[in-house]
């Protein structure tokens, strides 16, 4: 397998930082362009990803979004909903763009938050994509915060948004809040799985920080449970029977609701997507369902 090249292509107004790992030989092949979840960055486990999928002939792309990682932009620690589906949206036409790639052959997959941006973008024929991969999905923003906190953490971080809102309009430094922390703290995720979580799986140097902008409180939730109905490509949905994060019961029914919907369950929180013998076995349901749809 080829080493992957760093690169760098243009979003929005500015631009996402990105690896593209070629598999060995073949031409005018597959693709999959991959994202991740909610604060996290590629090297928490997204390029070992790609470079899973590359040795199994898919050229694959993973990024940073805008604001994170190793991607530019300010402030950092930036969560924009519409801003990360610019990001998606031009990394999968980077990838169409590629040389050796088929373009009518490149699919996206993406983990927790960012499997609310594919399946928004997807469900309103935005998405040049001819398949998903929805690990540890996100349905509703609203069931998933009661879900971790329970209704006092989804107000306290409401309170969060107003005042880093305000700051931003008077020109002031944002506020932020930590991404992750303990049960009851105002850290974003802070479900019992979370903070472990989120050390299990940052590497020694990792670009990860542990922050958010608080503005991105009031977003308005995602609600996908009824869109996916309107998903016209075939989407693997991998639920996680303890995650503690994103409800897997909505995980599911999205995997029933979706037309080309398929539905693969493991044991294990919402981080253990990327660790041990879970991520061989998930990576294994990932390569053959990805093969099967782009052939």
């Amino acid at each position: 397998m080829a080493p992957g090249e760093e690169v760098r292509f243009a979003s929005g107004d500015g631009e996402c930082a990105a690896l593209v790992v070629r598999p060995p030989g073949g031409l005018n092949g597959p693709a999959v362009v991959l994202g991740t979840g909610f604060s996290c960055v590629r090297d928490q486990g997204l390029d070992r990803v790609a470079e899973r999928l590359a040795a199994a002939g898919f050229c694959a792309v993973s990024f940073d979004y805008r604001h994170w990682g190793v991607s530019p932009g300010e402030p950092r620690s930036l969560m924009g909903a519409r801003l990360q589906r610019q990001d998606w949206t031009a990394a999968t036409a980077f990838a169409r763009g590629l040389d050796g790639v088929d373009p009518d052959r490149v699919a996206a997959w993406a983990y927790s938050l960012g499997t609310g941006h594919v399946q928004a973008l997807a469900s309103s024929g935005r998405l040049e994509a001819a398949a998903l991969v929805c690990v540890a999905p996100l349905l509703s923003g609203l069931r998933s915060l009661v879900h971790m906190g329970g209704v006092r953490h989804a107000a306290r971080l409401s309170a969060a948004g107003v005042r880093d809102a305000a700051r931003a309009l008077r020109g002031a430094p944002p506020y932020k809040v930590p991404a992750t922390g303990p049960p009851g703290s105002v850290g974003v995720l802070n479900s019992p799985g979370s903070e472990p979580g989120f050390a299990a799986i940052t590497p020694p140097g990792s670009s990860w920080r542990n922050e958010a902008c608080a503005r991105a409180a009031l977003a308005p939730p995602y609600r996908l449970s009824r869109k996916v109905g309107r998903i016209a490509v075939p989407a693997l949905y991998c639920v996680f029977e303890g995650d503690d994060v994103n409800p897997p019961d909505l995980g599911r029914r999205a995997a029933e609701l979706a037309p080309g919907g398929e539905l693969r369950t493991y044991p294990g929180g919402h981080f253990d997507p990327f660790q041990g013998e879970t991520f061989d076995r998930m990576l294994g349901d990932q390569v053959e369902f990805l093969q099967r749809v782009l052939a």
